[in-house]
Parts: C-alpha cells; sequence; structure tokens
C-alpha cells in the first residue's frame, strides 16, 4: 500500500459522513427523522435496500463462498437463495407493504400493535432489537477486516476493537444528524462504490489469470447454479432447502425487520414501495451473481490454495482484502478498500432507534409524548445503539475462528433463530381471525423454544434425525438453515391457530388496516 492508497481511504471515511449530513439536512420533526416524511425516490430506496442487507458481507465473504466450493458443492449454488428471495420480495410487496404504508406507521411492529396490542408489538420489537444488534455487529466485525489488512501493510498492529470503535464513530454522525433520508442516500452511494469496486478487480485479474482458466474452474463444477443432488436437510445450498427457505427468509427480513420496513416507508406510497422492494430482489440476485464470478476468479489466480494454511490469513474471509491490498496497483487498491469500508456506513441505527422510541419505551411510559420528545429521544437511543454494536462488533472479533462459516453465513444463522417467530406473527394476524394477543406470544415464544432446540440439539446420521448438543462434525450434521425460518413460520401457525380455536368469534382489531390498504 502506498499513501496515495490511504489518502483515498481517509478522504472516504470523512467525506461520506459529511456527504450524509448535508443530504439529510436538518430533522424538524420525529416522521422526518425516521421515515423522511415519506419522499425519497423509489430506486434511491431499492438501492438503499440491496446496500443494507448484502453490503460488507456480500463483498467480503461471498467471494469466499465460491472460491471454497467443492465440486460436489458447486460454485454457484448459493444463487438459488437469491431466486428465493425475488420470490418472498413479490409476496411482501402486495400482502405486508400495503398494510404498513396505509397504516400510516413509523414501524412493522406498529401492526402487530394494532392487529394484536401493546405486548404482541414490544415482543416483536425487542425481538428484532437484540437480533439486529447481533447482526450488525458481525457486519461491523466484517469492515474492520480490510482495515486491519491495509494497515498491516505498513507495519501497524490495530486491534478489532479499536477500528470498529473508529468505523462506528464515523456512523454515528450523519445518522445522528441526517436521519433516514441520510442513510438511504448514502447507503445507495455506496453500493454503487462498491460495485464499482468489483468492476475494477475483475478488469485486472482478467489480465493476469492463465489461459484455460475458465474451463478448468468449469470442470471441477465452479460455475454449477443448483443442486439436486445433496441432501435436503443437511446440504449446503440443496435446492428445495435454498429456494424454499430463501423465500421465506426474504419475507422475514422484508417484512418483518425495521432495518428494511423503515427505508421502504420512506417512499412517496405504496407502488413506489412496491417498485422498490421487487426491483431489489433482482438487483440482490445480479450482485451475487457478480462477486461469485470474483470468487472463481480468484480461486483461478491463486490456484485454489487454502487462504489459512498457505497464504497464512488468520480467516478464509480475509482472501479478498488480501488480494486487494497485495494484487492491485496503487490508487485502485486504495479506490476498490473506500468501497468495501462504505458498506459500513450502511446504518442500521435509525431503525433500533425508531423502534426503541416508538414501539417500547413509547410504551413503557403510557403517557404519549410530544413530537420533540421523539425526535430527542430517537437521537439519544441512535447514539446508544451505536455504542452496543460496537461491543458486539468486537466480541465477536474476539472470539471468531479460523474454522468458523464465511461470515455472511453467520449473520444468516442469527436470523435463524427469530425471523420464523417474527414473519410467523404477522401472517398469523392476517390468516386466522380468531387469534388474541395472548395466542400469539405463547405462539411467539414456543416457536423461538422449538428453533433453538432444533439449531442446537437436533444432528443428522445420514438422514436419520438424533439429539445431540455436541458440535456438528463429518458423521454427525446440524439442519441445514434454510429450513430454520420455514419451521419457524410452521411452529407458529400451527400453535397459534390451534389456541385460536378457543375463541367462539372472530377479532375484528386491526381490520381497518385492511380496509385502508385494499383502498
Amino acid at each position: 500500500m502506498r499513501a496515495l492508497d490511504l489518502a483515498i481511504i481517509a478522504l472516504f471515511l470523512v467525506g461520506m459522513p459529511l456527504i450524509g449530513m448535508a443530504i439529510g439536512g436538518r430533522q424538524k420533526s420525529s416522521t422526518d427523522y425516521f421515515v423522511s416524511e415519506k419522499r425519497i425516490s423509489w430506486w434511491v430506496v431499492c438501492l438503499s435496500v440491496v446496500s443494507a442487507e448484502t453490503s460488507t458481507l456480500t463483498v467480503l465473504s461471498v467471494p469466499v463462498i465460491a472460491y471454497m466450493a467443492t465440486p460436489a458443492q458447486g460454485g454457484m449454488t448459493y444463487l438459488t437463495l437469491a431466486l428465493g428471495y425475488i420470490v418472498g420480495r413479490i409476496i411482501v410487496s402486495f400482502v405486508l407493504l400495503p398494510r404498513y404504508i396505509a397504516g400510516d406507521l413509523v414501524t412493522a411492529y406498529a401492526f402487530l400493535g394494532k392487529r394484536y396490542g401493546d405486548g404482541m408489538r414490544a415482543t416483536a420489537s425487542v425481538t428484532f432489537l437484540f437480533t439486529r444488534l447481533l447482526a450488525d455487529g458481525i457486519r461491523l466485525f466484517a469492515t474492520a477486516i480490510p482495515i486491519k489488512v491495509v494497515l498491516a501493510e505498513y507495519g501497524i498492529t490495530a486491534s478489532y476493537w479499536a477500528i470498529v470503535a473508529a468505523l462506528g464513530i464515523a456512523m454515528v454522525f450523519y445518522s445522528f444528524f441526517g436521519g433516514v433520508r441520510a442513510v438511504v442516500w448514502v447507503d445507495a452511494i455506496q453500493m454503487l462504490w462498491y460495485v464499482l469496486g468489483g468492476v475494477v478487480v475483475i478488469w485486472v485479474l482478467a489480465g493476469q489469470l492463465p489461459d484455460g482458466w475458465f474451463s478448468k474452474a468449469a470442470d471441477v463444477n465452479k460455475f454449477q447454479l443448483f443442486d439436486f443432488t445433496s441432501s435436503p436437510l443437511t446440504g449446503a445450498y440443496p435446492f428445495v432447502a435454498a429456494f424454499f427457505g430463501g423465500a421465506l427468509l426474504s419475507m422475514a427480513s422484508h417484512g418483518a425487520d425495521q432495518l428494511i420496513v423503515q427505508r421502504l416507508m420512506a417512499t412517496r406510497d405504496v407502488k413506489s414501495a412496491q417498485k422498490a422492494l421487487i426491483a431489489s430482489g433482482f438487483v440482490v440476485f445480479l450482485q451475487f451473481a457478480f462477486f461469485l464470478f470474483i470468487g472463481v476468479m480468484m480461486w483461478a489466480f491463486y490456484a485454489g490454495v487454502d487462504p489459512v494454511k498457505d497464504l497464512g490469513l488468520n480467516n478464509k474471509d480475509e482472501l479478498f482484502a488480501h488480494f486487494i491490498v497485495n494484487d492491485l496497483p496503487s490508487g485502485l487498491s486504495g479506490f476498490v478498500i473506500a468501497g468495501i469500508l462504505a458498506a459500513a456506513l450502511s446504518s442500521s441505527l435509525g431503525a433500533l432507534a425508531s423502534s426503541t422510541v416508538t414501539d417500547v419505551y413509547e410504551r413503557i411510559r403510557k403517557t404519549p409524548m410530544t413530537d420533540d420528545e421523539r425526535l430527542r429521544h430517537g437521537r439519544i437511543w441512535t447514539l446508544v445503539w451505536a455504542g452496543l454494536l460496537i461491543v458486539c462488533a468486537g466480541v465477536f472479533a474476539s472470539s471468531n475462528k479460523t474454522t468458523a462459516d464465511p461470515i455472511v453465513v453467520q449473520a444468516l444463522g442469527i436470523a435463524g433463530y427469530t425471523y420464523g417467530a417474527l414473519l410467523g406473527a404477522f401472517l398469523l394476524g392476517l390468516i386466522f381471525k380468531r387469534v388474541t394477543q395472548a395466542d400469539a406470544i405463547i405462539a411467539f415464544a414456543a416457536t423461538v423454544l422449538v428453533v433453538g432446540f432444533v439449531i442446537l440439539g437436533v444432528k443428522f446420521v445420514g438422514s436419520t434425525p438424533t439429539i445431540d448438543f455436541a458440535k456438528a462434525d463429518a458423521t454427525r450434521k446440524s439442519l441445514t438453515g434454510w429450513w430454520n425460518t420455514p419451521l419457524g413460520v410452521a411452529v407458529t401457525l400451527l400453535v397459534g391457530g390451534l389456541l385460536s380455536l378457543r375463541h367462539s368469534r372472530g377479532v375484528a382489531v386491526g381490520d381497518e388496516l385492511d380496509v385502508k390498504a385494499k383502498a
């Protein structure tokens, strides 16, 4: 690395928060701070959604999936998930989005409050807060990886704790001052930046790969798209599990996770939100394919060597950053690293703050808050959640092992514990009119317990399930994580549906949202 690269990176880290603050302007109300008075164009929100859900995890970890894939796994089978994502988003666009936007809500969980009551609203919101804290802690750690590699090239040994603290401080500035408008626009800019960085990587790699690399990659199934042969219960990306699980996972993440829903609520109307969400599914598919292809090219460049054993890296997820720092020309290296670092600035702080204030604090307080109070508390909780994210990222960095799965898989694994219960609570209220708040909370709790038990305690020896809480190994495999969300939804609907049979009449609460949505 040369001084030019460091200058580009420093300029970017300072410039992006300033741009966000300038775009965000001054918020005069809590509605402006949380949902930007609903006046952001759909295409900007589309790019923001893509950046928020993939960002650093995609840039760093998805290439590793293709690089490390065995011939039996196939290098492009991860795209099966993305096909499911498209289907899931289409369903959310026409089933859940109209109810959120027509109901003039600030968070997705306000819908649960109108359908069930404040108890279910708070339960879902707290679950979101805890899950998002862990998932975004991983994401912040992921962004620290290339910075650590860059500093090491200059002989500077910096701890992950110090790096994530610096990134967290940079992120909080524009979230605090600019609100969701700054977050959405910075997301859109950074997504375009890191995609352009990926184009630079492909251009450089194309000029350095040996003749015949493409055919060699095809011979070992690096371009295999679907997996119909591995076990649908324990395989990495078996078609049925990945497609169906991807669809339900996308429904949960884009219909029941405030991180995404907040961005969609910032659009002008229902149709704009629908266009943004559906278009984001196709953009994500292309983006996954793009970075998987980079992974295949790196496999050819490094002749498929083990990143940890042969290149001396701390973990597999450092591979892409290692290539950028060591094998790209000066200037281009700094540009690409800056694009990767941009992903750290895809802030979830506004979503965490809005859910905390409107779904939890205001319910506990009992007395209504003025708009000025809501805005002030929103900014206070933005700072609080920034501190918690920094701590979470530092703890995760300290415990991450070289044998761990790629970080993108780990992040999705965390969501698997609760996403099924969250999505199930929404669908339960729409499908079963007799369900009460008590039914929904019991079903929600039962789902988290059942899914947690399956993830931690169910192992498969061949196709035979056993109860074993020991770590999975070559002979005892866990259920593939893509079934976690479908399992959770099924348990919620089953338990809640059975409990609803106790009641003789349907529940009318929340019907006004259905009327507005249809209108």
